[in-house]
């Protein structure tokens, strides 16, 4: 059974959430502050995690952001706080969505299975399987072990942005809209969202471009 960790101090919110996710199989464990939510986290290998960000004792980016550095457990940010500003600042931290109050709850439940689905994707391998190896100059793609290298060094990425790049570079010289690019990355419909594609490349750039201005490998047309 999957599962999924809910940091969220608004009991009925919480409850809803856990109410639903019940309903479709998951076992839900239930934190009402950050450092609680946090050290529960650090504690048991869930398969995701549902993050405030206005949380008591230590916000949701706080959290993110010390999470991120021991795990890469699905993220997903559900939050009353709608400012761009906030969306693009945990995305860029790390978080793999970000769903904002009020929510629809069979879309909430949809969109923690596609993160589900697609971070076992990318972490769950056949042993013996040969590590395929995509380059582009000085950037190098390992399909299987997901390690990339840039200029000989190696680059720290994130599932999703494991992810982007992967499809990316094997659709080469193809314009793929923001879209699309949702759609087959993040598994659902972009809804006219495109923030989120938009932090994600600005990231990859910065991560593999030895000039993140003036890009060579990921290029806007």
């Amino acid at each position: 059974m999957k599962q999924i960790l809910i940091i969220e101090d608004d009991r009925l919110i919480a409850e809803l959430e856990r109410d639903y996710l019940e309903v479709d199989g998951f076992e839900i464990q239930i934190a009402a502050n950050g450092l609680e939510g946090l050290e529960t986290a650090k504690g048991t290998a869930f398969d995701l995690v549902l993050l405030d960000v206005m949380l008591p004792g230590m916000n949701g980016f706080e959290v993110l952001r010390a999470l991120r550095a021991v795990s890469n457990v699905p993220v997903l940010f559900v939050t009353a706080r709608k400012e761009e500003v906030d969306k693009i600042r945990g995305l860029g931290l790390g978080a793999d969505d970000y769903i904002v109050k009020p929510f629809s709850p069979p879309e909430l439940v949809a969109r923690v299975k596609a993160h589900i689905a697609i971070h076992e994707r990318l972490s769950n391998h056949e042993s013996g399987t040969v590590d395929e190896c995509m380059q582009f100059g000085e950037l190098k793609i390992l399909l299987g072990s997901h390690q990339v290298y840039a200029g000989g060094k190696p680059v720290v990425l994130t599932n999703k942005e494991f992810e982007l790049l992967r499809y990316m570079a094997v659709n080469p010289g193809i314009v793929l809209s923001k879209e699309l690019l949702f759609d087959r990355v993040w598994g659902m419909d972009a809804m006219g969202d495109t923030a989120t594609i938009t932090v994600h490349i600005s990231r990859l750039r910065e991560k593999i471009e030895k000039d993140p201005a003036n890009p060579c490998y990921i290029e806007t047309v």
